[in-house]
């Protein structure tokens, strides 16, 4: 997954208090503070307003992420995490990143005579709009006389004028996120006229998916959801494959040296690494061994998990982070 979501976490200084919390009911919420904030006095942190306000908010399960007295991040969860209070110099986001998934940027399109619903899935909450650029004439009719063909030429010509408008806007927003799919549904015709008007990047992702139009988006829904997870699982077999032509690094060693060297493209993770190393302010200072991160010219270098340390690494160098069951400890694969 893209890890720019989460870069504002180390654009100020900890310590961090990082606090899940995952109750149904506003009872089991309040219930649950109390006991993480309790946690969070012990290690001499005392929870801002703010905090308690984000901590409590109706959700099921909720990450929020504070330092300075400010809330710097809160991500809302479908799901139950389990709760904890954690105080440490980095925020501890592997928890988070491994309940939200890999997340794929794409856009979702429902597009018929009339034009589209477009929907951008990227980091934050999706956006929807809707992309008309003709509303007359739109149907063909049999009504015969000397003006049959000029009319249908005129619906015809809606049709590719709203399609058209429709692939300017899905251009923009592929470019805007880097999406990685277009996935479409709708009128047949329609999705002919849309692939013949995008541009190169967008028809490569373009996706047609067989259910689904403005009016119902449940079977459109079912078959965006297995063709993301059809994706996952082929770009992360990929990068297991790349790794392993590239004998590629592994171990916290060789991996940090590679990101020292600007070089990761993906970290690959087994899960959590609560192991401990070595920190400095850089993103990339990461050593099990305080002596080395001293000789990089840190004069107190800072202990901190592994995971949590990597996770700023590979943030701030804009590599991505996967988890993935077929590595025994973090691996990376190299952009060259």
């Amino acid at each position: 997954m893209r890890l720019d979501f989460i870069r504002p976490l180390y654009e100020r200084s900890g310590p961090y208090a990082s606090v899940y919390v995952g109750a149904i009911t506003e009872r089991d919420r309040s219930t649950q503070w109390t006991s993480l904030r309790d946690k969070l006095e012990q290690a001499g942190v005392n929870p801002p307003a703010a905090l308690e306000d984000e901590v409590l908010r109706p959700a099921p399960g909720r990450a929020v992420f504070c330092a300075g007295g400010e809330v710097v991040l809160a991500e809302t969860f479908s799901g139950q995490p389990v709760p904890l209070a954690h105080v440490s110099p980095l925020p501890l986001v592997t928890p988070m990143l491994m309940r939200r998934g890999e997340s794929v940027p794409h856009l979702r399109v429902i597009i018929d005579h009339a034009g589209a619903e477009v929907s951008v899935y990227a980091n934050g909450s999706p956006r929807t709009a809707t992309i008309e650029a003709e509303s007359w004439p739109l149907q063909k009719t049999a009504q015969g006389g000397w003006s049959q063909k000029r009319y249908e030429r005129a619906v015809d010509e809606t049709w590719e004028k709203n399609a058209t408008a429709v692939a300017h806007e899905i251009d923009e927003q592929v470019r805007r996120i880097g999406a990685e799919l277009v996935l479409v549904a709708g009128e047949p015709k329609s999705r002919s006229l849309l692939g013949d008007h995008l541009g190169t990047k967008s028809a490569d992702r373009m996706l047609m998916v067989e259910h689904g139009h403005r009016g119902d988006h449940g079977g459109f829904e079912r078959d965006v959801q297995s063709a993301l997870d059809s994706w996952l699982d082929r770009r992360r077999a990929e990068l297991l494959n790349r790794h392993r032509e590239q004998n590629g690094p592994t171990g916290l060693a060789r991996v940090a040296q590679s990101l020292r060297d600007g070089r990761v493209h993906a970290l690959l993770l087994p899960g959590e690494l609560p192991g401990r190393v070595w920190t400095g302010e850089s993103a990339t200072q990461i050593s099990t061994d305080a002596g080395e991160v001293r000789a990089w010219g840190v004069a107190e270098p800072v202990e901190e998990r592994a995971d949590s340390a990597l996770a700023r690494a590979a943030a701030m160098t804009d590599a991505e982070l996967w988890f993935c069951d077929d590595v025994a400890d973090v691996a990376a694969v190299l952009r060259y």
